[in-house]
C-alpha cells in the first residue's frame, strides 16, 4: 500500500502540474455537454413544403393553413405550377411538394372523396421518411375534422366504439433530451478516460521514465494500479458533474433510481474502460500510436453502443459487435437507471457482463505490460 501511494502522488501531480491539460479534462466535457444535447435531436423541425394549389378553394385554403401552423413545416413556395416546384427540390429549396388538385373541394363535397398528390425528396432518407409522415398525419387529421363537420351524431348511438387512452412512461412529455443527456455524458466520460489513460503509459515510454520505474521493485499490477486510479477519480467526477450538476439544473434531469446503483455500475465501467486503455498503452510505441488507436475505438463506441440508435434494428453482425463492447451496456444502464428507476435485479444481468470486461482487460494489461529488471 506505501508503494501504491506514492505511485498516486506521482500521478496526481503529473496530471495537475500540465496546465494545458487540466481545460481538456474538467472544461471540454462540460461544454460539450452543455451544447451537444441542443443538436441531438431526432425530431425534424421546419421541413420546407412547395405547394401546388390548382383549386383556390376555402377547403384548400384551410389545408394549407393547417399545414402551416403544425410548426414542422414551411412554405418555402406557393403557386399552380408542379415543375415550378418541382425545380425548388432540385434547388434544395424544398423538401416536400403537395399538389392539391384543381376541383378539390367540389369533389370532396358532391363525390365524398378527393386525391392529393405528395412529392418528397428522399435524398436525405430520415427527413423525407418523417417529413412525409407528419404530412401524412396532417391530412389525416384534416379529413377526420371535415367528417365531423358533416356528420350528424345520433341521439342515441348504438354502433360499438373502441376508445384509445394513451399514456407516455417515464418521460411523460416526449423530452428527448432526457433520452440523450444521460448518452452523452456515458460517451464524453468513456472519451476523456480512454484518452487520458491511454496516453499516459506512452508519455513515460517517449519521456524516458519508465526505465526508471522498470528497474525500482514495483509490481506490475501497482504500476497498473497507479495509472489507472487517477482517471477513474477524475471520470468518477466528470460522470457526477455533468449528472447532479449540469443534468439536473441545465436540463432538469432528476434520476428515478438508486444513485448508489448507479455509481456501483460506473465505478466497474470504468475499471473495465480504463483496463482498455491501458492494453492500448501497452502496445503503443508513441503517443500518436495511442490516439489513433484510441480513436478507432471511440468512433465504434459512438456510432454502434446504442447513444443514437438502438442495437435492435442493426443488422445481426454489428448487434454482436454491439454486445461486444461496454459502452453499450453502460448506455443502456444509465438511461435504466434515471429514466425509469431500475433496480439491481433489472441490471444484474449487466453487471455480471461488465465484471467480466473489468477482470479480463485489466488482466490483459497487467500479462502485457513488460517490466525488467
Amino acid at each position: 500500500m506505501r508503494t501504491l501511494k506514492f505511485l498516486l502522488r506521482k500521478e496526481f501531480k503529473q496530471i495537475f502540474r500540465n496546465k494545458a491539460l487540466l481545460p481538456l479534462i474538467f472544461v471540454v466535457p462540460i461544454v460539450q455537454l452543455l451544447i451537444l444535447p441542443l443538436a441531438a435531436d431526432y425530431e425534424v423541425k421546419n421541413i420546407n413544403i412547395s405547394i401546388v394549389d390548382h383549386d383556390h378553394s376555402t377547403y384548400s385554403q384551410q389545408l394549407i393553413s393547417k399545414i402551416t401552423a403544425s410548426g414542422y413545416f414551411q412554405l418555402a413556395d406557393y403557386g399552380t405550377s408542379f415543375n415550378q416546384a418541382f425545380q425548388q427540390i432540385e434547388k434544395d429549396k424544398s423538401d416536400l411538394i403537395l399538389e392539391i388538385p384543381q376541383g378539390f373541394e367540389k369533389n370532396l363535397v358532391s363525390e365524398n372523396s378527393e386525391k392529393l398528390f405528395v412529392a418528397v425528396n428522399a435524398i436525405n432518407g430520415v427527413k423525407a421518411g418523417l417529413g412525409g409522415a407528419y404530412l401524412n398525419q396532417i391530412i389525416t387529421a384534416y379529413n377526420n375534422d371535415i367528417r365531423l363537420q358533416w356528420s350528424q351524431p345520433d341521439k342515441f348511438n348504438t354502433t360499438p366504439v373502441i376508445s384509445i387512452a394513451s399514456s407516455n412512461w417515464f418521460n411523460k412529455f416526449l423530452n428527448y433530451r432526457f433520452f440523450m443527456v444521460p448518452g452523452i455524458l456515458v460517451v464524453l466520460v468513456t472519451m476523456v478516460a480512454s484518452y487520458m489513460s491511454a496516453l499516459n503509459i506512452v508519455k513515460e515510454k517517449e519521456v524516458g521514465t519508465i526505465e526508471q520505474i522498470n528497474v525500482t521493485p514495483i509490481k506490475k499490477y501497482q504500476f497498473i494500479l497507479g495509472k489507472l486510479i487517477p482517471f477513474w477519480v477524475i471520470g468518477m467526477f466528470i460522470f457526477s458533474v455533468g449528472l447532479l450538476i449540469v443534468g439536473r439544473f441545465v436540463y432538469g434531469i432528476v434520476p428515478v433510481g438508486s444513485l448508489l446503483l448507479l455509481y456501483g455500475y460506473l465505478a466497474i465501467y470504468l475499471i473495465a474502460l480504463l483496463g482498455m486503455s491501458l492494453l492500448i498503452s501497452t502496445f503503443a510505441e508513441t503517443q500518436q500510436q495511442a490516439m489513433s488507436v484510441a480513436f478507432f475505438f471511440i468512433m465504434i463506441f459512438m456510432l454502434m453502443g446504442g447513444l443514437f440508435t438502438s442495437i435492435d434494428s442493426m443488422p445481426t453482425w454489428a448487434y454482436y459487435i454491439a454486445k461486444s463492447i461496454p459502452v453499450t451496456y453502460f448506455i443502456e444502464v444509465v438511461r435504466m437507471i434515471i429514466l425509469k428507476g431500475s433496480g439491481f435485479a433489472d441490471i444484474k444481468y449487466h453487471f455480471v457482463i461488465m465484471i467480466g470486461f473489468a477482470v479480463l482487460l485489466n488482466g490483459l494489461a497487467i500479462w502485457n505490460y513488460k517490466k525488467t529488471s
